[in-house]
């Protein structure tokens, strides 16, 4: 009765109509990776519905502990893409061309020597126990670009924007709709730590508010697991404890689908591929992934 009334009545407004006795609800409440609940599909008008009946039944996950890894083992391997790559077109830049310049080249997709694809995440998924956070992320406003594309962190690992350039740079990121930071950088070489802003995992949108030819990528994991990969393509993740576990790589898309309504060009849906691995103690496991 508690779940009906709010579905019913939320801060005093009727926002949905009864559910009918017949029509069944479908809720896969199931525990899922922030970069792969995007996949789950729920009638619009049962959303709602299935986001309450999640919050009332599905316990939070636990908070991820710190070890010493005995005996642990290594996950490396390489993004490749296959077939022909499309054509990016570069971002044409509207503002402070002076010292941004006209153009900027697209950097959804950079394929390598040897077709490796650059700025691909890594995600080991359900790693609750295991080795320390270590390095931090630094996003980087230099030349009106954000440096690096794609970075990837932990939740309370330390983490900071930057802003290199001599012109205003307004750094907001956004996790799903919701804004994470929004943060005006006007100086050179100001740098401002987030890390306490990022308490939740999943996949953060990087915009800067100043100059919309400027986006990246921010991935948060519920571990220290995770990483991205370089010129070549390649990856490596090791400290890993010995186990089964599933291994995610994300892309952002790179099928051009046209422009947003600020201008920025927009893309197809982010790429998942999901693969099994198991690390034996003190063993290494290679994983090959594929773009198209």
């Amino acid at each position: 009765m508690v779940l009906r009334a709010l579905i019913m009545n939320i801060g005093g407004v009727e926002t949905t109509p009864p559910i009918p006795p017949l029509i069944r609800v479908r809720c896969d409440t199931r525990p899922q990776p922030p970069w792969l609940a995007w996949r789950t599909t729920v009638r619009p008008q049962h959303a709602l519905f299935c986001a309450l009946f999640a919050l009332f039944t599905v316990a939070p996950a636990a908070a991820y502990e710190e070890i010493a890894v005995k005996d642990g083992g290594a996950v490396s391997g390489h993004v490749k893409f296959a077939g022909t790559p499309p054509v990016l077109e570069p971002l044409a830049v509207n503002k402070n061309r002076d010292v941004c310049g006209d153009r900027k080249t697209s950097e959804a997709l950079v394929i390598g020597a040897d077709n490796g694809v650059r700025g691909a995440v890594i995600l080991i998924e359900g790693v609750t126990k295991g080795k320390k956070p270590t390095g931090e992320v630094l996003l980087d406003n230099h030349k009106c670009v954000f440096v690096s594309h794609v970075t990837a962190t932990t939740v309370g690992a330390k983490a900071r924007v930057k802003n290199s350039d001599g012109i205003l740079h307004n750094t907001h990121g956004f996790l799903a709709k919701v804004t994470v930071f929004n943060l005006a950088l006007p100086n050179r070489d100001q740098m401002i730590d987030i890390t306490r802003r990022l308490t939740k995992p999943g996949v953060m949108r990087v915009l800067c508010d100043a100059h919309p030819h400027m986006f990246a990528w921010m991935i948060v994991h519920d571990s220290p697991y995770v990483a991205v990969t370089d010129e070549h393509g390649a990856f490596k993740i090791d400290g890993v404890p010995p186990g089964a576990y599933k291994v995610t790589m994300w892309h952002e898309g790179f099928r051009p689908k046209g422009v947003d309504k600020d201008g920025r060009p927009t893309y197809d849906e982010p790429r998942l591929i999901t693969k099994d691995v198991t690390i034996a103690p003190n063993g290494a496991a290679t994983i090959e992934f594929e773009l198209r």
